[in-house]
Formats: C-alpha cells, structure tokens, sequence
C-alpha cells in the first residue's frame, strides 16, 4: 500500500498492517497514533524509536512472532510471507549447514531462553551460522543489544515493504 493508504487506514486496520512488521500491540497503536508521517524514512524513524522503548518482555513477545533462521513460516499472513522471503537465501543450504543451523539454534535458546533473530535478508545459511555461533558467546546484555539491533534491521525492512509505493 502507499503511506497515503496507510494513513487512511482506520487505526484498528493499520494497527493490524504494523504487527506484521512487529508484533507487539502497543509499538503497533503508538505507531498508528504518530500518523501522519511525511515519507516512509520518517515511519521508519518513528517506528524504531518506539522499538527502542519496547519493554524486554515485549522484544520477547516480538520474538515469538518469528520462527527459527533454517525453518520456513507457516501460514498464509503477511508476516509469515515475508519471514519466508526475508530467509529465501538461506532457506536450502547444505545437508551439514541445516545441521550446524539447528545445533546452533538450540544451543543459543538453551542459553539466552528465546529465538535467535538475525536480520537474514540477503545473508547465506552459512553467514547466519557463522553470526548465530560467535553471538553465542556474547555476554547476556550484550546480546540484548544485538537482538534489539537485528529486530530493528527487520522492522525498518518490513515498513518498507508494507507501504512500498
């Protein structure tokens, strides 16, 4: 849709539109409310300055939404479409890398309780394994950082593609 579409959405429908992009209701109805935004560059800034003052519960609650880096979305929704999108370039690697990327995914949930989220678009399975094994030894603050940094990356991706001219 274009940001004029989006602007004129009934709060309800562009809330809904925006949990696609983060699925977390309450960044979703800030975001409605700031509208109007002059560009998409501005709805992106709005939006991730909004993420910024996310709760970690609601970054978790966020993180929910997304299925782990090597397993395809289910579903017809338009997150899951552009989770499936957003892994195409990782999505059928080799026998010994789709092995490493759930050793890895398990390993990171063991230690840190939650998805390991990576911003995959345009990234090779083998890239996403080699980012998921050295954030592995991060410090559990410091991965907070970088899980706010990828969700972030993600968000500003997925607002461009939900009012792409």
């Amino acid at each position: 849709m274009t940001m004029a579409a989006f602007h004129g959405l009934p709060a309800s429908e562009a809330e809904a539109a925006l949990l696609a992009c983060c699925a977390v209701p309450r960044w979703a109805r800030e975001v409605t409310a700031g509208r109007p935004y002059p560009d998409v560059s501005a709805l992106q800034e709005g939006a991730i300055g909004l993420l910024d003052a996310l709760s970690w519960e609601e970054v978790l609650e966020a993180l929910d939404a997304h299925p782990r880096i090597g397993e395809r979305a289910a579903g017809a929704s338009t997150e899951a479409a552009w989770s499936r999108q957003e892994q195409s370039a990782a999505a059928d690697p080799e026998e010994d890398v789709k092995r490493a990327l759930v050793a890895a995914n398990v390993a990171y949930e063991e230690r840190f309780g939650h998805v390991f989220l990576i911003c995959a678009t345009g990234r090779s399975a083998e890239e996403i394994l080699k980012a998921a094994r050295a954030r592995l030894a991060n410090p559990p603050d410091a991965e907070r950082r970088a899980v706010r940094r990828e969700l972030a990356a993600i968000v500003r991706l997925r607002l461009e593609k939900l009012v792409a001219p």
